[in-house]
């Protein structure tokens, strides 16, 4: 297995996309896109696309513009929103492994809003398999008890005083999510106070691109997620109504170890309780 420094990719508008590319020994045996959490930077998942490179996948990271090694200076200023994120980013990054690997079979493990955004993607149609991780919608109501007690204050005080003030999210000084597009906060405010989310708030084309997504999906979730309730692992998934969905929900006791959470699944300890039984059967 091999790991490559990072690579620039240039998504349709010319904006530099920064990747990694990790290789199997020999020919791979399928590919994997990891598509990252809202503020979660590619460096996180290294562990878990180096264990799928051991695996025999050809498995790719990147960040989203603005965030991690896909953005250089102050945000300030910087335009970029969801819809960008979707349709420029992670459209380059199909679009390069399709070009890399284009006799194999593509799958997509989508973390959080990983896996929210994938209707809005070109080229999803190459996808055989869909994961998606502790996936849900982000509406408030629905959020888990703990971060429903908190959240308010984020989405009704700080963001709308944050964003005008400093031009955009300061999410690291504020110890929350970490730093983002102003465009970027602005429109995933608009789908987490819809009650139902991105397919609500962005109308009936969103909708439509929800329903016309017929990829098989598994969803795997856990009963500790501090964000994501069942409700909204259920009420995000519902909105593939044309997909072959498959809903698996652990709890740390079922899985056999002592905690997983939002951000568990993907810690480099998760590689011999976790991936072997949850994830590995999904990319057969």
């Amino acid at each position: 297995m091999s790991k490559s420094s990072p690579q620039f990719i240039a998504a349709a508008d010319g904006h530099p996309i920064a990747a990694r590319f990790f290789a199997p020994a020999g020919s791979p045996r399928g590919v994997v896109l990891v598509a990252p959490a809202m503020g979660c930077p590619q460096t996180y998942y290294a562990p878990f696309a180096a264990w799928l490179a051991a695996q025999g996948f050809l498995a790719a990271t990147f960040d989203y513009r603005g965030t991690g090694l896909s953005h250089r200076g102050s945000l300030r200023g910087f335009r970029a929103d969801l819809w960008d994120w979707a349709r420029l980013d992670c459209g380059a990054m199909v679009a390069e492994l399709d070009r890399r690997a284009p006799e194999v079979p593509l799958h997509w493990v989508g973390h959080s809003l990983g896996g929210q955004i994938i209707p809005f993607v070109p080229g999803r149609e190459r996808i055989k398999k869909i994961v998606t991780v502790a996936t849900g919608s982000g509406y408030w109501r629905e959020n888990s008890p703990a971060l429903r007690r908190m959240v308010w204050w984020l989405w009704f005080v700080v963001v709308p005083l944050a964003l005008p003030l400093a031009g955009y999210f300061p999410g690291k000084r504020l110890r929350k999510v970490g730093d983002l597009p102003k465009g970027v906060m602005a429109q995933w405010r608009k789908w987490c106070l819809h009650p139902e989310y991105a397919a609500g708030a962005e109308g009936a084309g969103a909708r439509a691109e929800y329903a016309a997504v017929r990829t098989p999906i598994t969803s795997l979730s856990f009963t500790d997620d501090e964000m994501m309730s069942a409700r909204n692992i259920e009420s995000l998934h519902s909105f593939y109504t044309n997909a072959p969905r498959t809903m698996r929900r652990f709890s740390p006791a079922e899985a056999g170890v002592a905690r997983i959470g939002h951000f568990g699944f993907f810690r480099k300890d998760a590689r011999t309780s976790l991936w072997p039984d949850l994830l590995l059967p999904e990319l057969a």
